[in-house]
């Protein structure tokens, strides 16, 4: 596992111990033995010991030493201490860059442990989605926050289930290990309960039972559930969730929502009654899109939030990874500096999408 550095930055780095020994060398003889520059050598291995291994830094260490003793006996500074201290500091500086780099290289292994653990716990956790799922086009994308994450606060998944193709976004309260133990708990529970439960009502309802059963304290998740079956509609239950987008076929959209939005999932009990499920239209020529906060609440240089509805033209390819990416770099582009929140985008589409769509005359 290498640091996370430019390769510019990285080359020079890998230069400068030659660099430094060379242009104290040449100032030395040209400067004569009484400026003192002779421990300077020992920037050498210093530098070597921010990049390299401990086999290469102990390589500089010794061609410092033997530059030392070179130029030592050429302004003839071991007729008296000054040659042996700057051998000292030459040796000393070497030692120390030697076990930096070993202490380096056995953190950087553990590091790529800890990613390749957390790549399978991702596979395991937010499994690829099916690129089709009954009569639908799936295509899905997520941003997380930091930097090399492997794992966020955001989940997702797509089923098809007996009853229909059922479909969870979600946000969980807080990050870390935290928020991976209350994703895993939610997401177990979805993919079970889309199969059992013959309407989306109960498929809620178990997901409450169970983090209520397997989580403590006060965790919770923002979440919409859809599912769409034969009849040309989509049926949401929305818990504290932003609203689906659905764009039309003559490229309207709309943001459709509940009478009343439910409390996130995991804090039921301080709710008196489950969210309604509620029914949108939603026939083939129409896209579905669902997303995270992470995606509305973006922010430009001028503090204001990503336009998502006025962005629904970039989902016109036919392509529907395509379409999405092209939403995803939007985004990017609208953001100031790195992400602040994860954001997961999940696009839902009739196979044949844009079939029998009129064109736009020029």
């Amino acid at each position: 596992m290498t640091d996370q550095k430019t390769p510019s930055s990285w080359t020079l780095l890998s230069c400068m111990p030659v660099v430094v020994m060379a242009v104290v060398a040449v100032v030395d003889v040209l400067a004569g033995p009484g400026v003192g520059f002779l421990p300077l050598v020992s920037l050498g291995p210093a530098f070597a010991g921010l990049v390299g291994g401990w086999r290469r830094t102990a390589g500089f260490g010794l061609a410092a030493l033997v530059l030392c003793i070179a130029l030592g006996l050429y302004d003839g500074l071991f007729d008296e201490r000054r040659g042996y201290t700057a051998l000292a500091s030459v040796a000393g500086v070497t030692g120390v860059g030697v076990a930096a780099a070993v202490s380096r290289s056995r953190r950087e292994a553990e590091l790529a442990s800890v990613r390749s653990i957390a790549e399978v716990a991702q596979r395991v956790l937010l499994r690829p989605v099916p690129l089709t799922a009954g009569p639908l086009h799936v295509a899905v994308s997520y941003t997380s926050a930091v930097a090399e994450a492997r794992i966020g606060g955001d989940l997702y998944e797509v089923v098809a289930s007996p009853y229909g193709v059922r479909v969870i976004v979600g946000d969980v309260q807080g990050k870390g290990l935290v928020a991976v133990e209350t994703a895993a708990v939610v997401l177990g529970a979805f993919r079970e309960a889309a199969y059992d439960e013959p309407d989306l009502s109960g498929v809620g309802e178990r997901l409450e039972r169970s983090m209520a059963r397997e989580l403590e304290g006060e965790k919770f998740v923002t979440a919409i559930l859809a599912e769409i079956g034969t009849a040309r509609e989509a049926v949401f239950l929305n818990y504290g969730h932003p609203a689906p987008m659905v764009v039309r076929g003559d490229g309207t959209v709309e943001f459709p929502e509940p009478l009343a939005f439910g409390l996130p999932l995991g804090l039921g009990a301080h709710a008196s009654e489950s969210p309604a499920p509620y029914r949108v239209d939603f026939a083939p020529g129409e896209q579905l899109l669902l997303y995270t906060d992470g995606v509305t609440e973006a922010r430009d240089e001028e503090g204001r939030f990503y336009p998502v509805g006025e962005r629904a033209q970039l989902l016109d390819d036919p392509d529907a990874h395509r379409a999405l990416k092209a939403l995803r770099e939007d985004l990017a582009q609208h953001s100031v500096g790195p992400p602040h929140d994860d954001a997961a985008m999940l696009l839902l589409r009739y196979h044949g999408h844009g079939e029998g769509k009129s064109v736009p005359a020029a």
